[in-house]
């Protein structure tokens, strides 16, 4: 099936499985395999380090509800571009794209590729990391740019392959594994862990990990029937990958002891050995990278659709958003796959990793607010998709949003000054582009009210 774009391009429209696949493929990144070893410093009850992934599950379930809504409501990629552009103002939506085309999506894109040639040195002993994330990163963009049925068959199999080996490593772990004396069932003294500052804190570098359950929204314009796959897609995608990072902690807990874990980046390496012996760490690390390629193609062919819509609005940026004859925006993946190869280059990408994450913390929150204030405001627009829960779910995603918001203004204000800095410098530049569009009445597009 296929529907002509805004440039008469003829777009092949993807299935709710391949939706999915991009949800899961790009929430499942590298933190999953890491945050571990630091929540176990503090925390050492089986019961609460598992309900630690519990929650953060059920706040990234409560954002894909409150996302759902919007999106049915408003089918058009891009995410907070569209959603907070309708919502409130273009301005505020411009913001937040201009935030996602710069660097939003290309700082973890070379992150992921940093990760993935780190770990694939476990594969291809004594080969640059550098070199092997910019190869990667370059197959897997020539993959999307020869159009979305390539690169909707690219994601699904990554991310099928992805799932299938981190179930064998389950699977093998429980099967395998020397059972450390921890247990799983709730104490006494679990209540004391879960209203301590340690956990709290740790579900800050949780809802990291599931940083992703929105993925879909981005693609809006390319899934066949989103009213019903959208949401579909955004909530099997959140309960899959619950259930997945539940189950992964739990092995990693009943293979490895506490003492082994705690302080370690490489927690997944470190089980890996104790289940599999001295080549375990090969193992993960083969896991691991294999299942990174998943992750590097979904946010290639996300992030370049905020681009494309905001090219579709302004007629200063519309050469992003023209598409290839099979739907591909060619120039706005160029552009991201140059952004994020220059961050791999200059090593700077978890410098802008810490910068961005207030600025994309705040589009989340604004996004979910919209929810509530559209209920209030406009209570006559359609909606096919009513967010289970409301208003307690919106309600829940906010306060843990707004708690993760001030740890980060408190312990990190210089970064989290400089990302919201880079999100007002998008006032500028849309400021530039609608005087530009004023100018040229024969281009202009129709900015979404």
């Amino acid at each position: 099936m296929t529907v002509e774009g805004a440039n008469g391009v003829s777009i092949p429209k993807v299935t709710s499985l391949t939706a999915t696949a991009i949800v899961v493929a790009d929430m499942v990144g590298v933190g999953v395999f890491t945050s571990l070893g630091f929540q176990v410093t503090d925390i050492t009850s089986g019961f609460s380090l598992l309900l630690l992934w519990v929650v953060g599950g059920v706040v990234a379930l409560c954002g894909a509800l409150c996302y759902s809504e919007l999106a049915a409501m408003f089918p058009r990629s891009s995410g907070e571009y569209n959603f907070l552009s309708r919502t409130y103002h273009p301005a505020l939506g411009f913001m937040a794209g201009w935030l996602s085309a710069t660097v939003g999506f290309a700082a973890p894109v070379a992150l992921a590729a940093m990760a993935f040639g780190q770990y694939a040195k476990s594969v291809v002993p004594g080969a640059p990391p550098l070199v092997l994330g910019l190869v990667v990163v370059w197959i897997v963009t020539l993959i999307h740019l020869r159009g979305i049925r390539d690169g909707g068959a690219l994601q699904v199999a990554s991310t099928v392959l992805k799932l299938i080996l981190i179930l064998g490593f389950i699977v093998a772990g429980f099967a395998l594994g020397t059972r450390q004396p921890i247990s799983f069932t709730p104490s006494t003294d679990d209540l004391t862990h879960i209203i301590s500052a340690p956990f709290a804190i740790s579900l800050v570098f949780v809802m990291y990990s599931y940083a992703g359950w929105n993925a879909a929204t981005y693609i809006i314009g390319e899934i066949r029937d989103p009213q019903r796959s959208l949401p579909l897609a955004l909530l099997s995608g959140t309960v899959l990958v619950i259930a997945l990072y539940v189950a992964l902690n739990a092995v990693f807990l009943y293979t490895t002891p506490i003492s082994a874990l705690a302080g370690h980046i490489d927690v997944a390496m470190i089980a890996g050995t104790s289940i599999f012996g001295e080549r375990g760490g090969q193992i993960v690390g083969a896991l691991i990278s294999l299942g990174l390629v998943s992750s590097i193609s979904a946010m290639i062919w996300i992030g370049p659709r905020v681009s494309m819509t905001m090219g579709e609005d302004f007629p200063a940026l519309r050469v992003l958003a023209r598409r290839s004859a099979n739907g591909a925006p060619r120039a706005a993946i160029l552009l991201h796959a140059t952004i994020a190869s220059a961050l791999l280059f200059t090593q700077s990408f978890e410098a802008v990793l810490d910068f961005i994450q207030f600025g994309l913390l705040c589009c989340s929150f604004l996004t979910v607010l919209g929810v509530i204030v559209l209920r209030i405001k406009r209570p006559d627009l359609p909606r096919p998709y009513r967010a289970w829960g409301y208003p307690v779910t919106p309600l829940i995603f906010l306060a843990v949003m707004a708690f993760i918001l001030y740890y980060l203004a408190v312990s990190r204000p210089v970064q989290s000054i400089a990302g919201f800095a880079i999100m007002l410098s998008g006032l500028l530049v849309y400021a530039l582009a609608a005087s530009h569009a004023a100018h040229a009445p024969a281009e202009k597009a129709v900015i979404q009210k």
